[in-house]
C-alpha cells in the first residue's frame, strides 16, 4: 500500500498539469468502481484542464477561464476537479469557491467536490466538512483550505482577503451570471499578489446578456483578459438530446431559452425572465377582437398576503383588454365575493378561476354555495400537461404550467398596459419572476418569497390573469366541477346577491 509521503511525491508531478492530475486521482475504467464505464473528461472538460496546465507554465499574470454553457454538460465535475487538483499538488493553496445562490453552491456545486473527494486517490490528505476543504495535516488546516463562501453585497470580506503571496491561490465562481458585479470587483482587486499561481475560473449559462460575466466573452470589456469558450450541451455524450430535440421543436432553434440553455449562447434579452418583457409588451400593445365563439372566463387572485389587493381579471379568449381589471386594495372575503358574482352575471362567464391559496379556500366555498361555476386552482400541485401546444414541455408545479401557458398565449392575446391604481405595468410584472430547471429538467418558477426578497411586492394581477389558464376551456367544460346548494326556496334566484348575503 502506498504510503502518504510517496503519494505525495507523485502528485507533485502533475503541479502543471491539471489533466495527468485528474486522470491519475480518479479511477476511471476500473472493474467495480463507481467510474467503470467511464474513460476520462469529456473532451470540452479536457481542453479546458490542458489550457489551464498551458497557463501555469507560461505564468505572468492571473490565469482567467471562462465557460459558457447549455444545461446538464457535467460543469460542476470539472470544478470539482481542479479544486482538488489544486489543493493536492501545491502546498498551502488557498481559495475560495461561490455560486449564484447558496442553495446551488451548497446542493450543487460543493455536493459535487464531497461526490469526487470520496473516490480520490489522495483522500486521506485532505478533510472534507460542510464549508471548507482542507489539509488533514493539523498544522496546515487554516493555510492550506478552499473555502465554500456565499457572497453578500453587504458583506465581501472573504472575497477582498484572496491573498496568497508565492503560493496558490484559486477562484471559483459558479454559476457565474448571478453573481453581482460588486463580488466580482472585490475579487479582481484583490488578486494582485506577485511570483503567485492565480487562477480565477467562471463557469453558468448565459442566462443574462449583461453584467461582468457577459462582459468576459466575445464582445465584452473584459474580454481581451479572459480565456473563454462555449461548451454546446449537443456536443456532450452523457446529455439528453431527445429532450433537447423536444425543447428545440416547443421553443425554435433561435429562441433564447434554446440559445441559453442548450447553446450555450447569451439571449438577446435577459433570459432570466420567465416570460420576456418584449413579449408582454407587444401584447400590451396589440389590439385584439373576441371571436362569436369565444367564452369569458373571471380570474381571481385574492390576495392572501396582507396588504395586497384582490383581482377580478376578464378575459375572453384573446381579449383581456376590453373588461375592466378590478383591482380592490381592502376588501373582505365576503365583499370580494359579491364582486365576483356581479362580473360573472355582468359578462356572463362561463367559469371563475380563484387561487385557492391561503383565504382564497374560503371565497370558493362562498361562490359554490352561490352556484357560480368555479375551478379552484392549486398552485403548488402537481402540472397536468392538458394543452397540447407545451405538451413536451414539462413543469415542475402547476404554477409553472398556467404561466408556460400564458407565456404561449401572449403571443397572440391582448392586455391591458397600466394596472389601475398601480405605479407598475402589467408587462413588468409579468416579466418579474425568474426560472430555472429543477434536478428533472422540469421548468421552476422563482417563488413568491424570492421575488418579494428582490423587491417585487406587486404581482396579483399577472396572478389573477395566470389562473385562467389554469384548465384549457374545453376541458373545463366537461368537468363535474362541484356545488354547494343554500337551503333557501326553490322560488328564491340563488344567484342574486341579495339571496347569499342577506
Amino acid at each position: 500500500m502506498q504510503s502518504n509521503d510517496e503519494l505525495i511525491i507523485e502528485l507533485a508531478q502533475f503541479t502543471n498539469d491539471p489533466y495527468g492530475f485528474v486522470m491519475f486521482n480518479y479511477p476511471w475504467g476500473e472493474k467495480d468502481s463507481e467510474l467503470a464505464d467511464s474513460a476520462g473528461p469529456e473532451p470540452w472538460q479536457k481542453d479546458i484542464l490542458k489550457d489551464l496546465g498551458k497557463g501555469l507554465i507560461t505564468i505572468s499574470t492571473a490565469i482567467l477561464l471562462a465557460t459558457t454553457s447549455g444545461h446538464g454538460i457535467g460543469k460542476s465535475a470539472l470544478v470539482a476537479w481542479i479544486i482538488q487538483w489544486a489543493m493536492a499538488t501545491f502546498e498551502d493553496t488557498k481559495g475560495v469557491v461561490t455560486a449564484n445562490t447558496e442553495n446551488q453552491l451548497k446542493t450543487k456545486t460543493w455536493a459535487e467536490l464531497a461526490k469526487w473527494h470520496h473516490i480520490s486517490i489522495c483522500k486521506d490528505l485532505f478533510r472534507f466538512s460542510a464549508t471548507k476543504y482542507c489539509s488533514a495535516d493539523p498544522e496546515h488546516a487554516e493555510t492550506w483550505k478552499i473555502d465554500m463562501v456565499p457572497w453578500s453585497e453587504r458583506n465581501t470580506e472573504a472575497f477582498a482577503g484572496l491573498h496568497n503571496k508565492g503560493k496558490r491561490i484559486l477562484v471559483i465562481f459558479d454559476e457565474g451570471s448571478g453573481i453581482p458585479d460588486i463580488i466580482w470587483e472585490v475579487t479582481e482587486g484583490a488578486l494582485t499578489d506577485k511570483n503567485t499561481q492565480i487562477i480565477w475560473a467562471v463557469f453558468g449559462n448565459p442566462t443574462r446578456n449583461k453584467g461582468r460575466f457577459r462582459e468576459c466573452f466575445e464582445g465584452g470589456r473584459f474580454a481581451h483578459r479572459w480565456n473563454f469558450r462555449r461548451v454546446d450541451s449537443r456536443e456532450v455524450s452523457f446529455t439528453n438530446k431527445i429532450q433537447f430535440e423536444e425543447w428545440i421543436h416547443d421553443y425554435g432553434e433561435d429562441s433564447d431559452f434554446v440559445r441559453v440553455r442548450i447553446k450555450g449562447v447569451f439571449p438577446r434579452v435577459d433570459a432570466e425572465s420567465f416570460i420576456p418583457y418584449e413579449l408582454a409588451r407587444a401584447a400590451a400593445l396589440r389590439e385584439v377582437r373576441g371571436l362569436p365563439q369565444d367564452v369569458v372566463v373571471l380570474g381571481v387572485d385574492p390576495a392572501r398576503f396582507g396588504d395586497d389587493p384582490a383581482i377580478i381579471y376578464p378575459r375572453c379568449g384573446r381579449d383581456a383588454v376590453s373588461r375592466p381589471v378590478e383591482v380592490y386594495p381592502t376588501i373582505s372575503i365576503t365583499d370580494l365575493a359579491k364582486k365576483v358574482i356581479h362580473a360573472y352575471q355582468l359578462y356572463h362567464a362561463q367559469f371563475v378561476f380563484v387561487d385557492g391559496g391561503g383565504v382564497g379556500g374560503g371565497l370558493v366555498d362562498i361562490l359554490r354555495l352561490a352556484q357560480v361555476r368555479v375551478i379552484e386552482v392549486d398552485y403548488g400541485s402537481g402540472a397536468e400537461g392538458t394543452n397540447l401546444i407545451t405538451k413536451n414541455v414539462r413543469y415542475a408545479n402547476k404554477r409553472a404550467e398556467i404561466y408556460g401557458e400564458l407565456r404561449d398565449w401572449l403571443e397572440h392575446g391582448s392586455i391591458i398596459e397600466k394596472i389601475p391604481g398601480q405605479e407598475a405595468t402589467l408587462p413588468d410584472e409579468l416579466s418579474s419572476a425568474t426560472y430555472s430547471l429543477n434536478n428533472k429538467e422540469a421548468i421552476l418558477l422563482e417563488s413568491k418569497k424570492s421575488m418579494r426578497a428582490r423587491g417585487i411586492t406587486f404581482l396579483n394581477v399577472s396572478d389573477a390573469l395566470a389562473c385562467t389558464f389554469a384548465l384549457p376551456i374545453v376541458a373545463a367544460a366537461h368537468m363535474d366541477i362541484p356545488t354547494n346548494k343554500p337551503t333557501i326556496a326553490p322560488d328564491h334566484n340563488p344567484l342574486t346577491i341579495e339571496s347569499i348575503f342577506a
